[in-house]
C-alpha cells in the first residue's frame, strides 16, 4: 500500500469516527466539521489529480531502479501532420517513443496510428474522446469509452493496446476497476512538459532538459486535444533528443520496462 493511500485510509477511518461521535450526541465544533470535510475533498482530489500519487490504481509514472534510457510519450493524437512531423524526428535521432492516442482520432486517422507501429514505437489509449469530467462518469461509461478506444486502436493496429493515460491524468477507484478489467497498466509521468497548453518551445525545453534521466517518464503532446494549434514539443523535440544525446541517455518505449517493474496492470486498490 502506497503511503498517499494509507493516508486515505486513515482520513476515512478519522471521517468515519466523528461522523459516529456526532449521531451519538457528542458533536465536533462546526468549524472543526467544516475544516475537516475540505482538507478530505483536498486529499481526494488531489488523489484524483495526480496519478503518481498512486492513491487509487497502481501507476506507472517512472521506470523502475534498473531502469536504462528515458520514455518520451505523447498525448492526443493522432494528427496526419504534427504526428508525422514528430516521427520523421524521432527516425532522425533513432529514438522510439510512445504515443497515447485518443481513440476518435485514431478511428480517423488510422494510417497515422499504423504508420507509429510500423515506425517501431509504441501506442496507448488515452481514451475514447478525452473526456476532460472523465472521474465523474460511472462505471459503465468508463468501461465503455475505454472498450471504444481500444477497440479503435487495434483496427488501426492489429495489436491491443497496453497502456493508457486517462484524460488529463485523472485516477479514481471507477477509473482503475475499468483499466484493470481491460488488461491496461496505468501511466502517469515524472516530467511534465506542459506542452498542452499554450507555450512555446523553449519554456518546454527549459522544463524538461533538466529532469532527464534514466527512468523518467517524460508528457509531451503529438496534437491539440481539438487539433487547433501546433503543439510546442514538434518544435522542441529536436532539443530534447540533443540534449539525451549530451547524456548519453537513449530513448526507449515504455513498455520495454512493462516485465522489470512487474507491475499487475491497473490494480485498483
Amino acid at each position: 500500500m502506497t503511503s498517499s493511500r494509507a493516508f486515505l485510509v486513515v482520513f476515512s477511518m478519522a471521517a468515519l469516527a466523528m461522523a459516529a461521535r456526532s449521531v451519538l450526541g457528542s458533536p465536533f465544533p462546526l468549524w472543526f466539521s467544516a475544516a475537516a470535510l475540505l482538507g478530505y475533498a483536498a486529499l481526494v482530489t488531489a488523489g484524483v489529480l495526480c496519478p503518481s500519487l498512486e492513491m487509487f490504481a497502481t501507476v506507472l509514472s517512472r521506470g523502475p531502479d534498473n531502469a536504462r534510457g528515458v520514455a518520451l510519450t505523447f498525448d492526443d493524437g493522432p494528427h496526419p501532420v504534427h504526428t508525422r512531423s514528430i516521427l520523421e524526428e524521432l527516425d532522425r535521432a533513432g529514438a522510439k517513443a510512445t504515443f497515447f492516442v485518443v481513440g476518435e482520432k485514431a478511428a480517423r486517422h488510422g494510417d497515422v496510428v499504423a504508420e507509429i507501429v510500423r515506425r517501431g514505437h509504441a501506442v496507448g489509449v488515452h481514451g475514447h474522446v478525452h473526456d476532460r469530467l472523465f472521474s465523474f462518469r460511472s462505471l459503465r461509461r468508463v468501461r465503455t469509452d475505454l472498450a471504444s478506444a481500444v477497440r479503435a486502436t487495434s483496427a488501426a493496429t492489429g495489436q491491443t493496446p497496453q497502456l493508457f493515460r486517462p484524460p488529463v491524468g485523472q485516477t479514481n477507484p471507477v477509473i482503475a476497476r475499468a483499466a484493470h478489467e481491460l488488461n491496461l497498466t496505468i501511466v502517469g509521468w515524472s516530467v511534465r512538459a506542459r506542452d498542452g497548453i499554450r507555450t512555446d518551445p523553449e519554456r518546454v525545453v527549459a522544463r524538461v532538459v533538466p529532469k532527464l534521466r534514466d527512468g523518467a517518464i517524460v508528457l509531451l503532446h503529438d496534437a491539440a486535444e481539438r487539433d487547433d494549434r501546433v503543439p510546442a514539443a514538434v518544435a522542441a523535440l529536436p532539443r530534447l533528443l540533443a540534449a539525451l544525446r549530451e547524456r548519453g541517455l537513449a530513448a526507449v518505449r515504455l513498455d520495454a520496462w512493462l516485465d522489470d517493474d512487474g507491475l499487475d496492470p491497473s490494480a485498483p486498490s
